[in-house]
């Protein structure tokens, strides 16, 4: 294909000059998602196979196209304009198609050609203008085909770093093309999906591991709700201690529901395993309880089904630890906190210290085979099994306060990483850290807190052998850590290896990335993403402050939880999914096939309620007001140290990518405003190498977009949707996601039944907004036509 370039092409390109970069860097395709990289090379549009929107498919497309427009062409003409006919028709294949097309605006029509840069399509008018009105349907464009001037201000682009060819030769967009993105202090850019809300202080999000891909979600009050992968809820609870539990509703209370883990075979052994606060007048202890699923109900615990495994006497209210996990070796581990007060003051040398304590340690237990016999064994390989002077449950020692542990699941190809424990561990008055905690090793408190001495008579004691945190932060950045997860999904790929953390009080997200050489991590916050980075349809670029607990889902996708309000009977909780905005996985690639669950209890459809906010800056930490109690986990405020840059805000462009100057077709305002659709409004999503008028149908309604389920959908409600857009006849409706999955969304209407003279389809008959039996797979399409299909 690269003889096809004509003379003209080349020059153009050739006089390109590198402009700064004016608006965030943001690749997008025409489905509104981020580029990838196709997993095989692509043969037509070649110079994407390493980077863009196109598969195979949608490649072999644009090759049918280009050899109907060889056909219909005068083969002289053809001679001279075969390479500026396929520039165009592979922009749909640029990681930049959505500021090509205008499709960043879905209020906006899509372009039919892609936005060029004026001087590039002056000189393409000059020998090949007839090109236009085969590559376009565009009558309007047609008219224009003699007025060189008129028709290039047509059709290019006002912000010259997105037109095209410039963008190709565009150093700012192209240098870190495919990469996590970064402001320019280094804080990488993500975004986020909203999953629940109205939650009580959520505190751990786990699944089973049964292939159901169901999620559950314990509130600190001592409820666990049972979420199934379309984003709904069963009214019923999964299991319900609230009763048992001992919290309050003061803000920054630590005592509650705390951890939860099912049995690594679950799907045979149908166990789970909880971890709470329980209390009698000032006695107060952790108990960790086995439990059972119900006979009957697969989405409900037999609560008589309890069996308390281990119970530890906490001697005051703070520090009550609360992660369980089960490891890849089978076996159940427990984080407990140090007992509480401030330095850990319980005896010569503190809780942690002591072996022979259960407190202040991750414990290591075999709850498998338990029906007879005792509750749990000791595994043999425990390091203290044979220290007479050490509980046999002791598996690493020295922890203050650990909150929030995970396993890595290992690199998805080569597994390195694999089973390697990561813990933040809250500190006292100066320090938080983070740890990679390891089978007998000791973790310095009280002695050390981060890398500095906290005890110095205790840390001068050279026999500790304790072991340095990975990183640790002072409290100029926050307060309270809490652990989070190596990415280990499917959907971004950028994101693979990338330990992503928080902290409670300062709602600073941070992530650290190990050099395999050095062995060394690097540091860098996590910003949301500013400008139109998150301007994805189902994406959120702010969140609750207090950062609770980070989960991830069956699939190994990544969350956290947090609140505006860290109080166990404030309904502010609310779950997000993390999203790379730079890069995703190929379409299909990562799609999940969840067996079957039988439900009983009805279902609460998911109703987003977060907002996307405009702005041109990396949306900064949220800031957290401190809670009216001493807040949770955390300790003193200290005098806080050297202060640590934090990332500037960054200059507010002067228009937004893919604005025009005045005098061309206008496609809405250039005004960072965008205002809010109306209930009712359609839109159509379409595959990129698709005309116009033809796409998967999104509605919005009850003030977000969601999707619409074909059951009854025929062409009276195709009718209703193509005249609603412009468009004078409906010549089919599509079925069966026909056009794609709307995936992001929720399906808000299904049985749709039309007359065909409704104004929308609000009017016609329904199950209701947001009712519905069906899945994505069944998302509805029209195909639309300002021509009489029957003439």
């Amino acid at each position: 294909m690269a003889g096809l370039r004509t003379a003209a092409g080349i020059r153009a390109a050739s006089l390109l000059a590198l402009r700064p970069l004016l608006a965030a860097t943001h690749p997008q395709c025409l489905d509104f998602r981020p580029p990838f990289r196709p997993p095989q090379p692509l043969r037509f549009c070649a110079q994407y196979s390493a980077f863009g929107c196109c598969t195979a498919e949608q490649d072999a497309a644009l090759a049918r196209r280009f050899g109907a427009l060889a056909a219909r062409v005068d083969a002289a003409v053809w001679a001279t304009c075969a390479g500026y006919a396929l520039d165009l028709l592979c922009q749909e294949c640029s990681p930049y198609a959505a500021h090509l097309y205008d499709a960043e605006d879905p209020a906006t029509p899509l372009r039919t050609v892609p936005g060029l840069c004026e001087d590039y399509c002056l000189d393409m008018w000059q020998t090949c203008r007839s090109l236009f009105r085969h590559l376009s349907p565009d009558r309007e464009l047609w008219a224009l085909e003699g007025n060189r001037a008129k028709l290039c201000r047509y059709v290019s682009l006002d912000d010259t770093d997105y037109c095209f060819p410039y963008l190709l030769v565009n150093e700012n967009l192209n240098s870190n093309l495919g990469r996590v993105v970064a402001d320019a202090k280094g804080c990488l850019q993500l975004c986020l999906e909203e999953v629940a809300n109205g939650l009580r202080n959520p505190v751990a999000m786990v699944h089973a591991g049964d292939g159901s891909h169901r999620f559950f979600v314990a509130e600190q009050v001592g409820l666990v709700w049972a979420y199934l992968p379309d984003g709904s809820r069963l009214e019923k609870p999964f299991l319900n201690v609230s009763q048992a539990v001992l919290t309050s509703p003061w803000e920054g209370d630590e005592r509650g529901f705390l951890g939860l883990a099912f049995h690594p075979r679950f799907p045979h052994a149908r166990k789970l395993y909880v971890y709470y606060s329980v209390g009698v007048g000032f006695h107060e202890w952790i108990r960790i309880s086995e439990f059972k699923v119900s006979e009957d109900d697969e989405n409900t615990v037999d609560h008589s089904s309890e069996r308390i495994i281990l119970e530890i006497e906490e001697p005051a209210s703070n520090h009550n630890g609360g992660q369980l996990l089960f490891g890849h070796d089978g076996y159940l581990y427990i984080f407990t906190g140090d007992g509480g007060m401030a330095g850990d003051p319980f005896g010569k040398f503190g809780n942690a210290q002591n072996k022979s304590a259960l407190l202040g340690k991750v414990l290591r237990i075999d709850v498998d085979r338990n029906e007879r016999g005792p509750l749990y064994r000791i595994p043999p390989d425990n390091p203290f099994v044979d220290d007479p002077g050490a509980r046999p449950e002791v598996y690493a020692l020295g922890v203050r306060n650990m909150w929030r542990c995970s396993f890595d699941r290992g690199d998805p190809v080569s597994r390195a990483g694999r089973g390697r424990l990561f813990c933040g561990d809250v500190g006292q008055n100066k320090f938080e850290e983070v740890d990679l905690v390891e089978r007998g090793r000791n973790y310095g408190w009280r002695a050390r807190e981060g890398f500095e001495c906290y005890d110095r008579k205790l840390c001068a004691n050279s026999s500790l052998d304790d072991v340095l945190p990975i990183f640790a932060y002072p409290h100029k950045l926050g307060k309270s850590v809490t652990g989070g997860y190596v990415y280990r999904g499917c959907e971004y790929p950028n994101l693979n290896g990338l330990y992503i953390f928080g902290d409670f009080m300062s709602g600073r997200l941070m992530s650290l990335r190990e050099n395999p050489e050095t062995g060394h991590w690097k540091y860098s916050e996590v910003c949301m993403g500013r400008g139109q980075t998150c301007a994805f349809p189902g994406l959120i670029n702010n969140y609750y402050p207090h950062i609770i607990s980070f989960a991830e889902d069956e699939a190994g996708e990544l969350y956290f939880m947090s609140t505006g309000v860290p109080s166990a009977t404030a309904a502010r909780g609310v779950i997000y999914k993390v999203i790379d905005p730079s890069r995703r996985a190929p379409p299909g690639k990562c799609q999940i096939h969840p067996a079957q669950v039988k439900v009983k209890s009805r279902l609460i459809p998911f109703v987003p309620k977060e907002k996307f906010i405009r702005t041109t800056e990396s949306t900064p930490r949220p800031t957290a007001r401190a809670p009216t109690k001493a807040p949770r986990r955390s300790s003193p405020t200290a005098v806080p140290l050297a202060p640590t840059r934090l990332p500037a805000r960054l200059p507010r462009p002067t228009r937004r990518p893919g604005g025009r100057r005045g005098g061309g077709r206008q496609r809405g305002r250039l005004s960072t405003a965008v205002p809010a659709p109306q209930n009712g409004a359609v839109r159509l999503v379409r595959p990129s190498g698709l005309s116009p008028g033809r796409g998967r149908v999104e509605v919005f309604a009850g003030g977000h977009w969601g999707t619409v389920c074909d059951d009854a959908w025929d062409a009276k409600a195709a009718t209703v949707v193509c005249r609603q857009l412009g468009f004078a006849h409906a010549v089919r409706a599509a079925k069966r996601a026909e056009f794609g999955e709307g995936r992001a969304l929720p399906i808000l209407l299904d049985d749709v039944r039309c007359a065909g003279s409704e104004r929308n389809l609000l009017e016609c008959a329904h199950a209701g907004v947001g009712t519905h039996n069906c899945g994505h797979q069944e998302d509805a399409g029209v195909v639309c036509s300002h021509q009489d299909p029957d003439l």
